[in-house]
């Protein structure tokens, strides 16, 4: 029985959880804030907000940069809906891209043409934590930045198209020397219990030095925004007679609180090694599917290194049903396999809002032949030669004609 993606838990996290309920500090206080300072210090950025969840985080990003009802953001048709629903979620526009052919990032040579003077952010993802190109689509923005039309503080001082990094599943992966957190303008990151560094749930907002703005202050609306509005959090109002506060908005509540930062405290003391596991049985699993008709991912080469989040296969010459076959008779032999992602406009929520998969024929092309592996760090040598097997024999039953 070999589950999908069960999080690495040791007695390192239970000691951090432990300490933080013996101390007191059970919602946002000091392992909160020493996680930020290590989450800025890992992803080389200036500066960190830890919140409850990676949407909260690009929710928050969204609303800093003042985007809004009348606004345009584009959007990989190919993602989970939190890429997408935040969008939402700050009443503007949202616009869907398809992929490129034959890959999971977003069509690079469509983006010029979705950009309108409504356009006021781009939300790339880094699927299964392999980076975007995000100087790629920094030079589209840049050609664009004549037709941007800044309607506030933050976007005059940024001065074109935000590039807001969906990298929830990118946290610790690279790019031609670059870490994720520092290729985008602000980069949202999961720590939910099935990414490769959790706190159960949680994630954090890191992003780039805009001129003319203090990261202290973007650091100070990013606390209102996600505490109510309340002018003084918690480990601020214990100082001697500083009971007294303000709320300057009717805001927001998803912050993180010290139980979830302490198991994140502990992660990031054996993270490197974390990723590299991964890697040891990305490695393996390539090397033993290199010869059947499968399309893999490229996670590591000179130029760049993923989180190793997601193994992705596409088998070739199949379509939906035969691969939901083929994902039952491995779950038969008890082993738990995903699909990710059904494309945004294959579900209801979008539908509605008036996508239709036909307007996305890459996206589908992806996803229709998509069987994700397990991949985690505790998984053993023995359960990784056992999905091998099984995987291979049944793979190539379903193909032997191809």
């Amino acid at each position: 029985n070999i589950p999908f993606s069960p999080p690495d838990i040791t007695e390192e996290e239970i000691k951090e959880v432990t300490d933080a309920l013996r101390s007191g500090w059970i919602t946002t206080g000091p392992k909160t804030k020493e996680l930020e300072r290590k989450v800025a210090e890992y992803t080389h950025s200036s500066k960190a907000a830890a919140l409850n969840s990676a949407t909260a985080c690009m929710e928050m990003a969204l609303r800093i940069f003042g985007v809004g009802p009348g606004d345009e953001v584009i959007v990989p048709a190919y993602t989970y809906t939190a890429s997408a629903s935040v969008v939402c979620h700050v009443g503007a526009a949202l616009k869907l891209i398809d992929v490129e052919k034959g890959t999971y990032h977003l069509d690079y040579d469509r983006i010029e043409e979705l950009i309108t003077d409504k356009t006021k952010a781009i939300i790339p993802v880094d699927i299964a934590g392999v980076m975007v190109d995000y100087d790629r689509i920094r030079q589209i923005i840049m050609r664009k930045k004549s037709i941007f039309k800044p309607a506030n503080k933050m976007q005059e001082a940024l001065g074109h198209i935000l590039i807001l990094a969906d990298s929830a599943h990118g946290f610790g992966a690279s790019r031609d020397g670059v870490m994720s957190g520092q290729a985008a303008d602000f980069t949202s990151f999961s720590f939910h219990a099935v990414k490769n560094f959790t706190t159960a749930e949680g994630g954090a907002l890191v992003w780039r030095d805009i001129d003319g703005i203090d990261n202290e202050e973007i650091y100070h609306q990013l606390m209102l925004l996600t505490l109510h509005g309340q002018s003084k959090d918690a480990l601020a109002k214990t100082k001697l007679g500083a009971w007294e506060y303000d709320i300057v908005g009717p805001y927001y509540k998803c912050n993180m609180t010290d139980i979830m930062a302490g198991i994140g405290l502990a992660q990031m003391e054996r993270y490197e090694g974390l990723i590299e596991r991964r890697h040891e049985i990305i490695k393996k699993y390539n090397e033993a599917f290199k010869d059947l008709p499968v399309m893999l991912l490229n996670h590591k080469d000179e130029n760049h290194r993923s989180s190793g989040h997601l193994y992705f296969t596409r088998i070739k010459g199949i379509d939906e049903e035969k691969r939901n076959e083929i994902i039952v008779k491995i779950a038969e032999r008890g082993i738990a396999c995903n699909v990710h992602y059904k494309p945004l406009p294959m579900l209801t929520a979008y539908k509605k809002l008036g996508f239709d998969i036909k307007d996305y024929p890459n996206a589908f092309d992806f996803y229709k032949n998509e069987i994700t592996l397990p991949l985690y760090s505790k998984i053993t040598d023995e359960q990784v030669d056992y999905i091998i097997d099984n995987f291979k024999e049944i793979v190539e039953e379903y193909t032997k004609w191809y």
